[in-house]
């Protein structure tokens, strides 16, 4: 009698899948296996799906002529290997864009080969990534990308934009930062709006920034219409793209900011009564819709509007996929070396802007080509700050209050008197009824003024609470007008 007749058959899977992968687990105790020098790994609890770890052990034991098993063995043996890998070291893993050794990042071409792109300061080149420094999991929208073509000497972008129709060249630079931004894990980026006409053929750009990082398959969705939905989305892959909004309700705004900084989910986990399941995720986002009503401040600020104009000549659909599938490849090479160029430049991070790691980003593109991208960013938000503005009633009162207060003052009341003098200066001498949503007490009022805290500073206006002894207070001010600099050379006279 042969030794694999004396062993269990679980023995002899066991044997086989420690000898040809490696298995891991990740923080969330997920356990993982990676084929030996390949980087993509699979859970192995995804059973019966599409390439699975499951389907992909049983076509190994099969052509190597190991045998064929049923599925209970199958399935003690990845018992005993989840098990044993719960020892292993934890290693994480990640969905098309990744951070390696040295200060470089990785950026998944989706290829069966595993063949990547290493992006550094230096340069950038197509490798195959050690799986001991990067692990890529891949799902269903993950889609495959072109290999990058070198030496484009920028003409990939050139035509990449000449495909779109964005109103002028500042609104094509913010689209370039943001690209750029999207190859980076740890660059928080501001989620692009583009806005224009019906028929500016905003699906159609946002198809085409989309498929620069999740290749051709890369497409819109409508929006879910529940945060549970909408977290299944945004984990299963890097871009999250959303089209046609027309409304966004106060739960899809908080959770797009979520998903724009950062946050952590948690869940009860299946077929269990006390453990939970817990997955981190920030992701680049992208909208596009002709309006979407009133834009919440928190969300504003980290907004990108990207503005389109109707095209004079109309193309075909066909004609029009097939010049992007063209130049693609020279498009993603060009950008990969505007990114090279940019991460080597140095610049000053803006300390006023909310999203700070973009806002530095901008800078150093601005070091390394002067395009000016900073500026218009700026801008970017001041027009976000107006479009808040006008969609709410209330910080339209508050500004109109503050004319009253002189530059360098301030008014201190309790926020229920706050409340009384914003309504009646809202409803005027005409007593007009006061809108739908106004604040109804004190307290809400000051969540409010909270929320439009940002909103209001850009407009010179700033509101603080505190405490004295007789109670809780909100203070409204207006900063008094800076001094002009004196002149390096007046002060060596004086």
């Amino acid at each position: 009698m042969s030794e694999d007749e004396k062993n269990p058959a679980r023995k002899v899977i066991a044997d086989y899948a420690s000898a040809h992968f490696r298995y891991f687990r990740t923080a969330d105790g997920t356990v993982y296996a990676q084929r030996n020098g390949h980087p993509v790994a699979r859970p192995i609890r995804s059973q019966g799906t599409t390439g699975s770890h499951r389907q992909e052990l049983m076509v190994g034991l099969y052509r190597d002529g190991v045998g064929v098993f049923n599925g209970s063995a199958i399935k003690e043996a990845l018992d005993l290997i989840e098990a044993l890998a719960l020892v292993e070291d934890v290693q994480p893993v990640h969905i098309r864009v990744a951070p390696g050794f040295d200060g470089a990042t990785w950026l998944d071409l989706g290829r069966a080969d595993g063949k990547s792109v290493r992006i550094h300061p230096t340069g950038w080149d197509i490798l195959v990534p050690d799986p001991r420094e990067v692990c890529w999991r891949r799902t269903q929208l993950t889609g495959e990308l072109p290999l990058p073509a070198k030496d484009t000497d920028g003409k990939g972008i050139d035509l990449l934009l000449r495909l779109t129709n964005f109103t002028d060249s500042q609104t094509e630079c913010l689209a370039i930062a943001w690209l750029i931004g999207c190859l980076g894990p740890g660059v928080p980026v501001p989620a692009p709006f583009l806005t224009g006409p019906q028929g500016a053929g905003k699906s159609t750009a946002g198809r085409m920034l989309v498929r620069i990082i999740e290749g051709m398959s890369g497409d819109l969705r409508r929006a879910p219409k529940d945060e549970e939905n909408l977290v299944a989305a945004v984990a299963a892959g890097w871009v999250t793209a959303l089209d046609n909004l027309s409304h966004m309700t106060p739960d899809l705004s908080d959770a797009m900011c979520c998903i724009v900084t950062g946050v952590e989910s948690v869940k009860r986990a299946l077929f269990t009564d006390g453990d939970v399941h817990r997955s981190s995720y920030r992701r680049p986002l992208l909208l596009t819709g002709i309006d979407v009503g009133v834009i919440r401040p928190d969300l504003a600020e980290r907004l990108l509007p990207l503005r389109l104009e109707r095209p004079r000549v109309r193309r075909t659909e066909a004609e029009l996929w097939a010049e992007y599938e063209e130049v693609l490849p020279v498009a993603l090479g060009s950008l990969l070396d505007l990114t090279v160029k940019v991460r080597a430049a140095e610049a000053q991070t803006p300390t006023d802007l909310r999203m700070a790691d973009f806002a530095h980003l901008c800078a150093q593109l601005d070091a390394a080509t002067g395009f000016g991208v900073l500026p218009v960013y700026r801008a970017s938000l001041d027009d976000l700050n107006d479009d808040v503005i006008e969609g709410d009633l209330l910080a339209q009162t508050v500004l109109k209050h503050a004319e009253s207060i002189e530059k360098g003052g301030a008014q201190r009341m309790t926020s229920t008197e706050w409340l009384h003098c914003l309504s009646r200066l809202y409803a005027g001498d005409e007593l007009r009824p006061l809108p739908k949503g106004w604040p109804t007490t004190g307290k809400v009022l000051s969540d409010r003024l909270k929320r439009l805290q940002p909103t209001l500073a850009a407009r010179q206006v700033l509101i603080d609470t505190g405490r004295t002894r007789e109670g809780r207070y909100l203070e409204m001010a207006r900063p008094a007008p800076a001094a002009p600099a004196v002149p390096h050379e007046q002060l060596q006279v004086a």
